[in-house]
């Protein structure tokens, strides 16, 4: 049974962290979201219910798997530089009011804008792979190809924190690795004609992609204790909207003026995508884990190659899709990340980990890594006499 985020946030861990934990009484509720912007840090609060928590992540799913879709679909009217910069320049807009807020009240967490430089710079990079692929590939294909990203945040946990070494020599660990590696080099390798120059290039920049959201998430472990989730990831949305406008304006063949060109339709159209993946997707998946835990959350949320590769052939019904042994191969990679994640929620109960802290050491995506430090003791903060 999957123990809800709302369990005790004070047990124990069984290795140290570096980092101490943030005071919390051992009956506290999981952090608030929806409270941070009125307090620095997170507080306690009451739980979305179980069924509150199923609809949201499927809420976040649902957003997630739109994302690859619009940017297909907006492939053949707008430059994928262009694209990359009004979303993110969008959502950007979207998440300033709670950092203002956040500012007006003081609660800005010491050393956020210090801390999310280097997230931000990962973030960017991996968005710009990311937005950039469905021009070379298609959708199915490409969130496919996405799953080596829990392989490259192993490895990268494995050389940062000595104490996810164990998890990672576990059987079954090992076995979901093999089962990402191989199920998606074998999607990929079974592509019928084979990858071409410009499918190649599209799998490149999604393996990519993965690569960097990897290191997104493992910067978000080194460097983040403390932030409230919503609060730093709007911080890092910041930077990187202001990186990716000024790459727009350098790379984009017309400087990210080919906007003008699109009907009033498609462009609502274009900043709704922002909305829906970079807006309610996020928050969405931040209240689930408060509801469902990391393990339940972080699981659902690795099915978005699937449900991307169903929609994908009733919305672009000309382009090439997946065949049947690609699913089979590409169903063994969503598995075998799955497979991962249980390893390592069985191995934290083992170990008595309070169910925040179950990936700390493993951040499986950046948004998990958001709300495991966002239990962690800033690293300048002094504890107060008594």
């Amino acid at each position: 049974m999957i123990e809800p985020a709302s369990a005790n946030l004070s047990t124990a861990r069984s290795i140290p962290s570096p980092v101490q934990k943030a005071p919390l009484s051992s009956t506290s509720a999981a952090p608030s979201i929806a409270g941070i912007a009125r307090t620095g840090y997170s507080t306690p609060t009451s739980t979305p219910s179980a069924g509150l928590g199923i609809a949201l992540i499927l809420t976040s799913l649902s957003c997630w798997t739109t994302i690859p879709l619009f940017l297909r679909h907006f492939k053949d009217q707008i430059d994928g530089w262009s694209a990359n910069g009004w979303r993110y320049g969008f959502s950007a807009l979207l998440w300033l009011p709670l950092l203002l807020f956040a500012m007006r009240r003081g609660t800005i967490p010491p050393g956020l804008w210090r801390a999310a430089l280097w997230p931000s710079l990962f973030n960017t990079a991996a968005q710009v792979c990311f937005g950039l692929a469905p021009y070379f590939v298609e959708p199915g294909l490409m969130t496919f190809s996405l799953r080596l990203q829990i392989v490259f945040v192993t490895f990268g946990a494995a050389m940062m924190f000595p104490a996810e070494r164990m998890v990672i020599r576990k059987p079954g660990f090992i076995a979901g690795i093999a089962m990402v590696v191989i199920g998606t080099l074998l999607t990929v390798w079974l592509k019928p004609g084979g990858l071409g120059s410009g499918t190649g290039i599209g799998v490149a920049l999604s393996i990519a992609s993965g690569l960097l959201y990897a290191g997104y998430a493992l910067s978000v472990r080194a460097t983040m204790h403390g932030m409230p989730p919503l609060l730093a990831f709007s911080a890092v949305s910041q930077y990187t909207a202001a990186l990716m406008l000024v790459l727009m304006v350098i790379f984009s063949p017309t400087h990210g003026a080919q906007i003008t060109h699109l009907v009033p339709g498609q462009l609502a159209l274009l900043l709704l995508s922002a909305v829906i993946g970079i807006g309610i997707g996020h928050t969405a998946y931040f209240k689930s884990i408060q509801a469902l835990g990391l393990a339940v959350s972080a699981g659902v949320v690795q099915l978005q190659p699937i449900t991307v590769s169903i929609v994908a052939p009733f919305l672009f019904p000309n382009d090439e899709h997946l065949t049947g042994a690609q699913w089979a191969t590409g169903l063994m990679a969503v598995a075998g990340a799955a497979t991962m994640l249980i390893t390592q929620h069985l191995a934290s109960r083992r170990r008595a980990i309070a169910p925040i802290d179950e990936f700390d050491d493993l951040p499986v995506d950046p948004d998990v890594a958001l709300v495991a430090q966002s239990n962690e003791s800033p690293p300048d903060s002094v504890p107060e006499r008594d």
